[in-house]
C-alpha cells in the first residue's frame, strides 16, 4: 500500500490518540472526535481510515480496537523493524529513552559511538558499541532503519556508511541536511528550526 508521508504521519497520530482512548475505557469514536483532537476535518479522517480498510458506522462510529488494529497493520512490519542509533550523546540518550517500550514493533538492536568514554556503557537498557561494529551489526540483524544523532560534521559520513551497509530509512536529528541516493528515505527532525518557527509565528499572532 503506497501512502503519502503526510498520511502516514496522521495515521501515527491517530493511533497514539486511540491508544489513550482505549486506556481510558472508550470503546468507540467518531470521525469528528478524532478530527477535533488533531485540529483536522472529519472528511480527512474518514479518507485516511478508508486507506487502511477500516469503516465506521454513522450511528456507532468506529470501534477503537478495530482502528488500532487496522492502522497497526499498515504502519508496522509484522516481523518488527530493527533499528540502529548512531551518536550516544545527550540527544542520542534522549532518543533511546523515548523509544524504549513505546512500540513493540520498533526494536533498537544497536547504539554506536566513537567516544571511548561512551563505548560499553548501558544507556536505557542498550549497550553502546564502537562505531567500528556498525556494519557487522547491520548485516547480522538485517537493519533497514537508522537514527542519526551525531554532530553535524560527521553526520554525512555516518549516513554514507549506513546506506552502503543496506539501511534504507534514516531519521536525522543532526543539524544538517543529508545527501542520499534514490530509494533511501530521510526524515529530518530539526529542533532548532521548529523552535525558531514557533517563536517567530508567536510574535506575529
Amino acid at each position: 500500500m503506497a501512502l503519502s508521508g503526510r498520511t502516514v504521519e496522521r495515521l501515527s497520530v491517530y493511533r497514539r490518540l486511540l491508544v489513550m482512548q482505549g486506556q481510558s475505557g472508550e470503546e468507540s469514536v467518531y470521525s469528528h472526535q478524532l478530527a477535533e483532537m488533531v485540529s483536522g476535518t472529519a472528511a480527512q479522517v474518514r479518507r485516511d481510515l478508508m486507506e487502511v480498510g477500516v469503516t465506521g458506522h454513522s450511528k456507532r462510529g468506529y470501534r477503537v480496537a478495530n482502528l488500532i488494529e487496522g492502522i497497526s497493520k499498515v504502519l508496522d512490519d509484522p516481523a518488527g523493524t530493527r533499528i540502529v542509533l548512531v551518536g550516544a550523546g545527550d540527544l542520542g540518550r534522549a532518543a533511546l529513552g523515548f523509544i524504549k517500550g513505546r512500540n513493540a514493533a520498533l526494536r533498537i538492536v544497536g547504539a554506536f559511538d566513537n567516544d571511548p568514554s561512551k563505548i560499553g556503557r548501558v544507556i536505557h537498557g542498550y549497550r553502546c558499541a564502537s562505531i567500528d561494529e556498525l556494519e557487522r551489526v547491520i548485516a547480522a540483524e538485517q537493519v533497514e532503519v537508522a537514527i542519526i544523532t551525531t554532530p553535524a560534521g560527521v553526520a554525512q559520513p555516518v549516513c554514507d556508511r549506513l546506506v552502503a551497509a543496506g539501511v534504507r530509512g534514516i531519521v536525522n536529528f543532526a543539524p544538517t541536511p543529508l545527501q542520499v541516493p534514490e530509494g533511501v528515505w530521510v526524515e529530518r527532525v530539526d529542533i532548532a528550526t521548529a523552535l525558531e518557527k514557533v517563536t517567530c509565528l508567536t510574535r506575529s499572532v
